[in-house]
C-alpha cells in the first residue's frame, strides 16, 4: 500500500491523531513560554523563580502521569478526549485570571498534564495500536498536527500581543480546546478498533510476548532507555522555555527568533516523515542509538555562534533529534514490550518525559540566576548528550540484539 493510498483510507483517523497532537499545543513548553516577559513582569519573578515554578507544576504532572496514564488502555480515546479538553480549557483561563504567583504551579500542572502529557500520550498509543505494519508511518503523519501548531502559533501569538493583552490569548486559546473537543467527537464517532481489542489483533514485543508494566520495569533495559527517552525533552524544552533570555543573550529581537520556528517544524515534520518510514523498514531500536547527535551538533551551535543565521541552523540540527523522538521514541515501547500493555507502560516512560521536560527549566533558569548564560550552559549538556548515545548503544545491543 503506498503512503498515500494508506493516508486515503485512514484519512477520519490520521485526522483526528493530528487534531489531538494539534490540541496539545497549549500545554507545551513552546507555547506557554512566550508569555514568559509577560509573566515575570506581572508576578516579579526572576529567570530562576519562573523556572522552578514550571518545574514544579511539571513535575507534579509527570507525577500524575504515572497513574492516569494507564487510562489509555481502559478507555476509548473519544471520553478521554473529551475530559482532557474539558481540563484544559479550564486552565487556559485560569491562567489568564490567576492573581498570584503561588497558584501557577497548580495551572501549570493542569495545562502540562491535559496537553503535554495526557493528550500526547493518548493520541500516541491510539496511533501504534490502530495501526502495526504502517505504525510508523500513522504516528508521522499524526504528530504533523503538533508540528503545526510549533510552526504557526508562536508568529500567530507574538504578533497578536502588539494589539491584544496576553491574558485575551489564553481566553481563546480555552475557546480552541472546547472546538476541538466537538471536532474529535465528531471523528472518533466511530473508532478504528474498538475497545475490546483481542489478543490475535495486537502485535507481541521482545521474546514474542506482551510485557505488562511491571514485568517491563523489572527488566534493566527500560531503565537504561530512560535517558535517551527522557534527553530531547530536558534540551528541547529549554531551548523553547528560555527562547526570551536566548535571544536576549545573542541580540536577536525576539519576533525575529520566533520567526525560525516554521523552518524548525518543517525539518522536524521532514525528519519525522522520513524517520517513521525508516522504522516500517528497519525498526526503531536500530535507529534509537543515533537519534540524539543532531541535538548535541545543535546545542554546540548555539553555544559559540551568534548570528541568527546560526541560531537557525542549531534549530534545524535539533529539529531532526525532535522529528526522531516524536516517531522513534513512540515506536519503541510496542515494539519491545508488545501492544496490549503500551499504554501503561508508555505512560511511565511519558512521566518520565515530563519530568525531563521540568528538569530543563529548572536547571537552565537557576543557572542563569547564578550569571552562567544559557549558551556557556550548552557544552556540558553536549557532553551529557554524546554519553547517552553510548549507553543507548549498549542497551540495545546487550539486550535486542542476537
Amino acid at each position: 500500500m503506498t503512503t498515500l493510498t494508506f493516508i486515503r483510507t485512514n484519512a477520519r483517523w490520521l485526522f483526528a491523531g493530528g487534531v489531538m497532537m494539534f490540541a496539545t499545543c497549549f500545554g507545551q513548553t513552546f507555547f506557554i513560554s512566550i508569555f514568559a516577559r509577560q509573566i515575570m513582569d506581572t508576578y516579579a519573578l526572576s529567570d530562576g523563580d519562573w523556572g522552578s515554578l514550571y518545574a514544579l507544576g511539571t513535575a507534579a504532572s509527570g507525577l500524575t502521569m504515572i497513574w492516569v496514564g494507564g487510562y489509555a488502555d481502559r478507555f476509548r480515546a473519544r471520553s478521554l478526549i473529551t475530559v482532557l479538553s474539558i481540563i484544559m480549557a479550564i486552565f487556559c483561563i485560569a491562567m489568564a485570571f490567576t492573581n498570584s504567583a503561588w497558584l501557577l504551579p497548580l495551572v501549570i500542572f493542569g495545562l502540562r498534564l491535559s496537553g503535554q502529557g495526557m493528550l500526547n500520550h493518548v493520541a500516541m498509543v491510539a496511533m501504534v495500536r490502530w495501526y502495526t505494519a504502517a505504525r510508523g508511518k500513522a504516528v508521522a503523519i499524526a504528530g504533523l498536527g503538533f508540528s503545526i501548531g510549533e510552526a504557526f502559533l508562536p508568529m500567530i501569538v507574538v504578533a497578536s500581543l502588539a494589539y491584544v493583552s496576553w491574558q485575551s490569548v489564553w481566553v481563546a486559546a480555552a475557546c480552541l480546546a472546547i472546538l476541538f473537543m466537538f471536532l474529535l467527537r465528531f471523528l472518533l464517532t466511530k473508532e478504528r478498533t474498538p475497545h475490546s481489542i483481542s489478543e490475535t489483533s495486537q502485535a507481541a514485543g521482545m521474546n514474542n510476548r506482551h510485557w505488562t508494566r511491571l514485568e517491563a520495569i523489572r527488566h534493566p533495559l527500560f531503565w537504561l532507555l530512560i535517558p535517551v527517552a527522557t534527553t530531547p525533552s530536558i534540551f528541547t524544552t529549554a531551548v523553547f522555555f528560555q527562547q526570551v533570555h536566548l535571544a536576549e543573550v545573542k541580540g536577536w529581537q525576539h519576533v525575529h527568533f520566533v520567526a525560525l520556528f516554521p523552518a524548525f517544524t518543517a525539518t522536524s515534520v521532514g525528519a519525522g516523515l522520513v524517520f517513521g518510514w525508516a522504522i516500517d523498514r528497519w525498526a526503531s531500536v536500530r535507529i534509537l542509538p543515533f537519534m540524539l547527535i543532531p541535538l548535541a551538533m545543535g546545542l554546540l551551535t548555539f553555544a559559540f555562534f551568534n548570528s541568527l543565521t546560526a541560531g537557525l541552523f542549531a534549530l534545524l540540527l535539533m529539529a531532526i533529534t525532535g522529528g526522531a523522538a516524536g516517531t522513534v521514541s513512540v515506536a519503541v515501547w510496542s515494539e519491545i514490550y508488545g501492544t496490549k500493555h503500551v499504554g501503561a507502560i508508555k505512560a511511565l516512560a511519558t512521566a518520565f518525559m515530563v519530568f525531563g521536560s521540568a528538569i530543563g527549566p529548572l536547571m537552565t533558569g537557576r543557572l542563569i540566576d547564578l550569571g552562567y548564560s544559557f549558551p556557556n550552559q550548552m557544552p556540558a549538556y553536549v557532553v551529557y548528550v554524546i554519553m547517552v548515545c553510548g549507553l543507548t548503544y549498549f542497551a540495545t545491543h546487550r539486550f535486542l540484539r542476537k
